[in-house]
């Protein structure tokens, strides 16, 4: 199996806004209340569930779903495994502070432009990429890379002719699900349910549906979370398929597992003892003499979500 190889999963919630300028729901700022009301002024968050509530309830009344077009999908985070010959790394671009999207979608394209990696992805093709495009076009994103179909300026730009990012059948972005449905969505199969059959945890923390409630509760480390185990599931899923397909011997694929576990533990020693550390320094502080914006680590972020993730992995 070559290197590098860049496994991606995406996490959005609605573009609230985008609804409202689409005529959906109450615009931030303009209350319903009459001047000498008692009760509090709505806030943007409580806007944003009245739109939604608009919007959900409508397409309920004419039958149809309550998911969101793509291009209404904002993005709150990419998570990323990146595994090359160095070792392999989890990160992920997130819009902690709601106004950064676009700047979240510029760094993963700005990856795949340094890099030019093998692309992977469990419904890529279908909704993640899709999503990107349109995100990307609003926020006016550079992803020269990415477009390359060979017609670029890069020294290698005619083999993108041949094998590029945006063809369906093209392998330099592998979507995983639809190439193993052999390109027939009525063959579709979950990546939560696949990751569980080939023995690896799957799903943890929340599910998608769970994401924007969780982003409205202030929960924006816990969707991190939960998006950087689904992309280690698909990197796993990949590894397995590289197996079957040949690109991994039986001993390199278990050596490979052995690699990402003892890497996820190695994060788990690293978060633990970051925190021992805190909490020594904390002892030693005086009372009273805490440093201004200092708070207590999390207990629930502290534990890392990779300690859960390898205590789930049979």
């Amino acid at each position: 199996m070559g290197w590098p190889v860049l496994v991606f999963d995406i996490e959005t919630i609605p573009d609230v806004a985008g609804l409202r300028a689409l005529g959906w729901g109450p615009n931030v700022g303009a209350s319903p209340l009459p001047p000498d009301s008692a009760a509090p002024e709505p806030t943007p968050h409580d806007a944003d569930a009245q739109t939604w509530a608009a919007w959900q309830s409508e397409r309920t009344a004419l039958g149809k779903s309550d998911m969101v077009p793509l291009h209404l999908q904002r993005v709150l985070c990419i998570s990323c495994v990146f595994r090359h010959a160095d070792g392999l790394k989890v990160r992920s671009f997130v819009d902690r502070d709601g106004q950064s999207e676009g700047q979240v979608i510029q760094s993963f394209f700005q990856a795949i432009e340094r890099h030019s990696p093998q692309l992977v992805s469990w419904n890529g093709g279908g909704f993640d990429l899709p999503v990107l495009h349109y995100r990307g076009l609003m926020h006016g994103v550079e992803a020269n890379r990415y477009w390359d179909m060979g017609d670029g300026g890069d020294h290698d730009s005619r083999e993108f002719k041949w094998n590029n990012y945006i063809s369906r059948y093209h392998t330099r972005h592998l979507d995983l699900m639809d190439l193993l449905a052999m390109y027939q969505p009525k063959n579709n199969a979950p990546l939560d349910a696949m990751a569980k059959l080939c023995g690896f945890p799957g799903k943890l923390g929340m599910s998608g549906a769970e994401v924007y409630p969780a982003w409205l509760r202030g929960e924006v480390e816990a969707i991190r979370q939960y998006c950087e185990t689904d992309v280690l599931n698909t990197y796993l899923l990949y590894c397995r398929f590289q197996r079957m397909r040949g690109g991994f011997t039986a001993d390199e694929y278990g050596a490979e597992m052995a690699f990402v576990r003892a890497s996820l533990q190695a994060k788990v020693d690293a978060t633990q003892a970051a925190l021992v550390e805190r909490q020594t320094d904390d002892a030693a502080q005086p009372v009273g003499d805490a440093p201004a914006g200092s708070a207590p680590v999390s207990e629930k972020h502290a534990a890392s979500h990779w300690a859960e993730y390898l205590a789930a992995w049979a």
